[in-house]
């Protein structure tokens, strides 16, 4: 597979949680700088949330990056960190209040996400 067709699944964890970090960097300078003039507080405040929640998620990626018997949480958290922030950050630029009936599935992908890490490295220690 040459690095144009690499799809998602061929990443590392790792590559996953840097990624993901990086994006959230991004997001987050956006929000600071582009939107703070732009947003009511509340929808600028649900954009926030879904940066930070996108970080914990890359931060725990990059961490089980290094643990190689942590192979089914990682899918988990880069999903929920997904749906979770890709909610938020939807809502907040469109005001679409229905997405927030969406936003919990994240989060209980994010939780699944983190107690299995903890099972998993309960497991193999």
């Amino acid at each position: 597979m040459t690095r144009s067709t690499a799809s998602v699944s061929s990443l590392s964890t790792f590559q996953m949680g840097a990624i993901l970090a990086a994006l959230g960097v991004a997001l987050g300078a956006f929000a600071a700088h582009g939107l703070k003039a732009r947003l009511e507080p509340n929808l600028l405040a649900n954009f926030e949330t879904g940066v930070r929640y996108q970080m914990y998620a890359a931060l725990a990626l990059l961490v089980l990056g290094t643990r190689p018997e942590q192979r089914r949480a990682p899918m988990l958290l880069l999903s929920g960190a997904v749906i979770f922030s890709g909610t938020l950050y939807i809502l907040a630029l469109t005001g679409l209040k229905w997405l927030g009936a969406i936003t919990p599935i994240g989060g209980v992908l994010l939780i699944a996400g983190f107690v299995l890490a903890a099972l998993d490295a309960r497991r193999s220690a």
